[in-house]
């Protein structure tokens, strides 16, 4: 587990073998709720597509609930925002 650290410092997704990627339905729900904040269909596509690849199954939950206008758990911040930059990075290279 020390590894984890610098594995996520590099910016590298940092997901357990185990873990189950996003289902379907999270992404369809992830798309319909960037598109009522964003209203901008290439960037949400761009972001539900890039979250497939950057977390899992679980966290794509705390992701959809925060864009609903939750927080991520306390112990989650760091995940969080690694998760909004390298997203970001990916489907706004000029952020």
């Amino acid at each position: 587990m020390k590894l984890l650290a610098p594995l996520a410092m590099l910016g590298l997704a940092v997901v357990p073998a185990f873990a189950a990627p996003p289902t379907a339905a999270q992404k369809e729900e992830f798309y319909a709720v960037c598109m009522g904040i964003a209203q901008d269909a290439a960037l949400c596509g761009c972001k539900a597509d890039a979250a497939l690849t950057l977390i899992d199954e679980r966290f794509m939950g705390v992701v959809i609930a925060s864009m609903k206008g939750g927080s991520p758990a306390a112990g989650e911040y760091d995940a969080y925002n690694t998760y909004v930059a390298k997203s970001n990075q990916v489907c706004k290279p000029n952020y």
